[in-house]
């Protein structure tokens, strides 16, 4: 495993984190195909066994659900003072001013019922999970750094907004002398490249890391084209990866990998792990391979031919924050 700093903080992660949004009660929540505690167990061990520290869930995951899973495994396979632990605030939670968003009360409802799922007394890292435009961003920023004041969270975080919206609340926290931002988690894969445009630079201007999720693009980039697995065929979100535009893309991806003989999920997270905004980005396992395949992803490093092949036939969309 290699290790860095969360954009300019002092905080080391590790260079792949595990994404835990694929633990929790498949009852619980929008995703059917979730695993349960039992089967959950054997990713947390493995990401401890190959130095996996940073592992990031939320609480809107399966209804709160997976911040229980979490919070035992860091029990059972680890130590809290190892992980760096990080789960996100605004997806609603219940009915009433104080189950969603980002107002005060909202916040501060919201962190005190993660910390109790979670079995701990302090978050790492505490993203805001999508931007609130019902609440003055100075309500939220100066919440958020009460929290850092407090000690119930260490770092702040924010993921999939606009860059004018994340700009606004920078400024905020900036003219007022509260905490800042330190990572974004924004989608970010080969066949999602919008954030290029003003996000991405944004963060490297201001040293914010980035911990992108999907960095396989709900597993699209990690198999050839027209091939389906369960949760493909199931997951609704999943199902909108379904654009002819990006065949071509993930065509280049397969002809990497049979030339390198690497999994392509391997190709698709070295381009990733390419770019120098990106701190860490965040993987889901549910099979053996998929973490053991991230991890070795480091030890590729693609050639700038390599890099241009699979980048000259994207196609421009929509931004896209599923």
């Amino acid at each position: 495993m290699e290790y860095t700093r969360l954009g300019r903080t002092g905080l080391k992660v590790s260079r792949i984190g595990l994404g835990c949004m694929s633990y929790g009660n498949a009852g619980a929540g929008m995703h059917r195909w979730t695993l349960d505690e039992d089967a959950a167990a054997p990713f947390f061990r493995q990401a401890v066994e190959l130095g996996v520290t940073f592992w990031d869930t939320a609480n809107v995951y399966q209804g709160g659900t997976s911040e229980q899973f979490v919070g035992r495994a860091i029990g059972r396979f680890s130590r809290r003072e190892d992980v760096v632990l990080a789960t996100k605030v605004s997806g609603k939670m219940h009915e009433g001013p104080g189950g969603s968003g980002l107002s005060r009360k909202a916040i501060l409802e919201q962190v005190d019922a993660s910390l109790r799922r979670l079995g701990t007394d302090y978050i790492d890292l505490y993203y805001l999970h999508r931007f609130d435009p019902e609440t003055p961003v100075e309500e939220t920023m100066a919440t958020l750094d009460d929290l850092v004041r407090t000690g119930k969270v260490r770092y702040l975080g924010a993921s999939s907004m606009w860059a004018w919206q994340f700009a606004k609340m920078q400024h905020a926290a900036v003219l007022n002398g509260w905490t800042t931002f330190a990572a974004m988690q924004d989608q970010y894969n080969v066949l999602k490249r919008e954030e290029e445009r003003d996000m991405i630079p944004m963060c490297l201007d201001q040293g914010v890391g980035l911990t992108p999720y999907s960095p396989l693009a709900k597993g699209r980039a990690a198999r050839p084209w027209g091939e389906q697995t369960a949760r493909s065929s199931s997951d609704s979100v999943a199902k909108t990866f379904d654009r002819d535009a990006d065949k071509p893309v993930v065509d280049t991806i397969h002809e990497i990998a049979r030339a390198r003989g690497v999994p392509m999920a391997q190709v698709a997270l070295a381009w990733v792990l390419s770019k120098p905004v990106v701190s860490c980005p965040v993987v889901g396992a549910t099979k053996p391979n998929h973490l053991a395949d991230a991890v070795a992803a480091l030890d590729l490093s693609l050639t700038d031919a390599e890099t241009t092949e699979l980048e000259a036939s994207y196609t421009p969309q929509d931004n896209y924050w599923w």
